[in-house]
Protein backbone atom coordinates (compact mmCIF):
# COMPACT_ATOMS: atom_id res chain seq x y z
CA UNK A 1 0.00 0.00 0.00
CA UNK A 2 1.09 3.55 -0.69
CA UNK A 3 2.19 6.27 1.62
CA UNK A 4 -0.67 8.61 2.23
CA UNK A 5 -1.53 11.46 -0.08
CA UNK A 6 -1.82 14.74 1.82
CA UNK A 7 -3.07 17.88 0.09
CA UNK A 8 -4.29 21.24 1.39
CA UNK A 9 -6.32 23.58 -0.79
CA UNK A 10 -7.83 26.97 0.06
CA UNK A 11 -11.23 27.79 -1.44
CA UNK A 12 -12.99 31.15 -1.49
CA UNK A 13 -16.18 29.64 -0.08
CA UNK A 14 -17.71 28.68 3.25
CA UNK A 15 -17.24 25.14 4.61
CA UNK A 16 -20.96 24.42 4.16
CA UNK A 17 -20.74 25.24 0.45
CA UNK A 18 -17.78 22.92 -0.11
CA UNK A 19 -19.31 20.14 1.97
CA UNK A 20 -22.48 20.33 -0.11
CA UNK A 21 -20.54 20.18 -3.39
CA UNK A 22 -18.73 17.05 -2.21
CA UNK A 23 -21.73 15.18 -0.77
CA UNK A 24 -24.63 16.23 -3.02
CA UNK A 25 -25.02 13.92 -6.03
CA UNK A 26 -26.08 16.65 -8.46
CA UNK A 27 -23.43 19.15 -7.42
CA UNK A 28 -20.70 16.53 -7.42
CA UNK A 29 -21.61 15.46 -10.95
CA UNK A 30 -21.74 19.10 -12.06
CA UNK A 31 -18.34 20.16 -10.77
CA UNK A 32 -16.47 17.00 -11.77
CA UNK A 33 -18.10 16.80 -15.21
CA UNK A 34 -17.22 13.11 -15.16
CA UNK A 35 -20.58 11.44 -15.33
CA UNK A 36 -23.28 10.57 -12.90
CA UNK A 37 -22.86 10.59 -9.13
CA UNK A 38 -25.04 8.88 -6.54
CA UNK A 39 -23.97 9.81 -3.02
CA UNK A 40 -25.77 8.80 0.16
CA UNK A 41 -25.88 11.45 2.87
CA UNK A 42 -25.96 8.77 5.58
CA UNK A 43 -23.12 7.16 7.54
CA UNK A 44 -22.73 3.65 6.11
CA UNK A 45 -24.42 4.71 2.88
CA UNK A 46 -22.90 3.93 -0.49
CA UNK A 47 -21.61 6.30 -3.13
CA UNK A 48 -20.73 6.01 -6.79
CA UNK A 49 -19.07 8.85 -8.72
CA UNK A 50 -17.49 9.49 -12.11
CA UNK A 51 -20.14 7.39 -13.84
CA UNK A 52 -19.54 4.39 -11.57
CA UNK A 53 -15.74 4.40 -11.85
CA UNK A 54 -15.32 5.33 -8.15
CA UNK A 55 -17.25 3.42 -5.46
CA UNK A 56 -17.41 3.28 -1.69
CA UNK A 57 -19.17 3.93 1.60
CA UNK A 58 -19.42 6.83 4.00
CA UNK A 59 -17.59 6.10 7.25
CA UNK A 60 -18.05 9.45 9.00
CA UNK A 61 -20.06 12.53 8.09
CA UNK A 62 -19.87 15.69 10.18
CA UNK A 63 -21.89 18.30 8.26
CA UNK A 64 -19.82 21.24 7.06
CA UNK A 65 -16.68 19.84 8.75
CA UNK A 66 -15.60 16.34 7.74
CA UNK A 67 -16.24 13.51 5.29
CA UNK A 68 -14.48 10.15 5.69
CA UNK A 69 -15.08 7.43 3.11
CA UNK A 70 -13.96 3.93 2.20
CA UNK A 71 -13.01 4.58 -1.43
CA UNK A 72 -12.05 2.40 -4.39
CA UNK A 73 -11.61 2.40 -8.13
CA UNK A 74 -13.97 -0.16 -9.66
CA UNK A 75 -11.18 -2.14 -11.33
CA UNK A 76 -9.20 -2.66 -8.11
CA UNK A 77 -9.28 -6.24 -6.79
CA UNK A 78 -12.54 -7.17 -5.06
CA UNK A 79 -12.61 -6.03 -1.46
CA UNK A 80 -9.72 -3.56 -1.82
CA UNK A 81 -10.55 -0.14 -0.39
CA UNK A 82 -8.55 2.89 0.59
CA UNK A 83 -9.68 5.63 2.98
CA UNK A 84 -10.12 9.30 2.16
CA UNK A 85 -10.79 12.20 4.51
CA UNK A 86 -11.91 15.72 3.66
CA UNK A 87 -11.48 18.09 6.63
CA UNK A 88 -12.94 21.60 6.22
CA UNK A 89 -11.43 24.43 8.27
CA UNK A 90 -12.90 27.91 8.10
CA UNK A 91 -10.26 30.64 7.74
CA UNK A 92 -12.07 33.98 7.63
CA UNK A 93 -13.75 34.31 4.23
CA UNK A 94 -12.05 31.14 2.95
CA UNK A 95 -11.96 27.45 3.78
CA UNK A 96 -8.90 25.25 3.97
CA UNK A 97 -9.68 21.74 2.78
CA UNK A 98 -7.23 19.29 4.32
CA UNK A 99 -7.32 16.07 2.34
CA UNK A 100 -5.74 12.71 3.19
CA UNK A 101 -5.91 9.51 1.18
CA UNK A 102 -4.26 6.33 2.43
CA UNK A 103 -4.29 2.65 1.63
CA UNK A 104 -4.24 2.90 -2.18
CA UNK A 105 -1.98 0.63 -4.24
CA UNK A 106 1.56 2.01 -4.17
CA UNK A 107 1.94 1.97 -7.95
CA UNK A 108 -1.08 4.29 -8.26
CA UNK A 109 -0.08 6.91 -5.68
CA UNK A 110 1.26 9.53 -8.09
CA UNK A 111 -1.61 9.01 -10.53
CA UNK A 112 -4.15 9.41 -7.73
CA UNK A 113 -2.42 12.49 -6.28
CA UNK A 114 -2.44 14.15 -9.70
CA UNK A 115 -6.04 13.07 -10.21
CA UNK A 116 -7.27 14.75 -7.03
CA UNK A 117 -5.83 18.03 -8.26
CA UNK A 118 -7.01 17.73 -11.87
CA UNK A 119 -10.41 16.10 -11.26
CA UNK A 120 -11.42 17.66 -7.94
CA UNK A 121 -9.59 20.74 -6.68
CA UNK A 122 -9.21 22.65 -9.97
CA UNK A 123 -12.78 21.97 -11.17
CA UNK A 124 -14.17 22.69 -7.69
CA UNK A 125 -12.37 26.07 -7.66
CA UNK A 126 -14.04 26.94 -11.00
CA UNK A 127 -17.43 25.60 -9.92
CA UNK A 128 -17.45 27.63 -6.72
CA UNK A 129 -16.44 30.79 -8.59
CA UNK A 130 -19.33 30.52 -11.05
Amino acid sequence: MSDSIHQEIVFAAAPARIYRALIDSGEHAAFTANGAAEISREVGGAFSTHGGHILGRNIELVPDQRIVQAWRVKDWPDGMYSVIRFELKEEGATTRLVFDHWGAPEDQRDHLADGWTARYWEPLQKYLAS
